[in-house]
């Protein structure tokens, strides 16, 4: 792709700034296990242990054997890879006179987040149990009460209130905004929230907007619920055999599991 656009005698002191999607995939996620991976194909073996039992204590009486600790496996693949590969001219570089490379790096790490982040409530809705999927309307009551629905699910599946978080597509806050229950709760427009997308808290959830759920869905859920691992494990500078030029690559490879799917409930709108 030529930058030839840069090639006019008058340079703007900035690049337009592009008009990305918020990414918060990854804070519905623990990493865990990220320091753990170090390549494509790595595999993290992820225990679990199992209930232990509880018996009355009386006086001057032995107590029961001690049981032995069950636990259960489940493995964390990394099974994903991303690459990035651009190239810019020495022509481009000399007369850019904001830094052309940077923005360029920039460009690609976003690329990169915004691919994982499609990935990461991908998965998420994909491993919501039947059970824990409901319907909603698209009016503001609706959503609302679609809301507590899903609190009343993740509340008796033991999910800690502390950490739950839904992501929303922007018409769906567009309607809540509408509500009075949900203005009074602090869903407002605040410039801190609007930056990370975090619009507000209701029914026990803290509030994303996001563009990134499939087909628009509401997907609630808490960190406890699902592991993510990521690595950039390349980054190499090269110049370009038959041209002036620096090219620079790089790979992402990451992985993502859902261990406890009770603690995930999704809204179809």
């Amino acid at each position: 792709m030529s930058v030839a656009t840069f090639i006019p005698t008058l340079w703007a002191a900035r690049l337009i700034q592009h008009l990305d999607n918020a990414l918060v995939a990854r804070s519905f996620f623990n990493e865990d296990y990220s320091g753990e991976i170090r390549d494509m194909g790595d595999t993290v073996r992820i225990n679990q242990i199992g209930n232990i039992s509880i018996s009355p204590y009386i006086r001057n009486q032995d107590m029961a054997p001690p049981e032995e600790l069950a636990t259960a496996a489940q493995d964390l693949v990394i099974d994903q890879a991303q690459a990035f590969n651009f190239q810019v001219d020495d022509v481009d570089y000399v007369q850019m006179r904001t830094s052309l490379m940077d923005a360029a790096m920039q460009r690609s790490a976003f690329s990169l987040a915004e691919t994982e982040d499609t990935f990461l409530f991908g998965l998420l809705d994909a491993a919501t149990p039947a059970a824990n999927r409901i319907a909603a309307g698209a009016s503001a009551d609706e959503l609302y009460e679609a809301l507590v629905e899903l609190r009343r699910i993740m509340s008796e599946n033991n999910v800690p209130f502390a950490g739950r978080r839904a992501a929303m597509p922007p018409l769906a806050i567009a309607r809540l905004l509408n509500d009075d229950r949900f203005v009074a709760t602090g869903g407002t427009n605040a410039e801190g929230r609007l930056i990370s997308g975090l619009v507000g808290r209701a029914a026990s959830f803290d509030i994303y907007e996001v563009n990134t759920t499939p087909n628009g869905a509401i997907i609630a859920g808490h960190p406890l619920a699902s592991t993510f691992a990521s690595q950039i494990v390349k980054t190499e500078a090269y110049r370009l055999e038959r041209r002036f030029a620096d090219g620079v690559k790089g790979l992402s490879v990451y992985g993502a599991r859902v261990l406890v799917p009770t603690a995930l409930a999704v809204a179809t709108i």
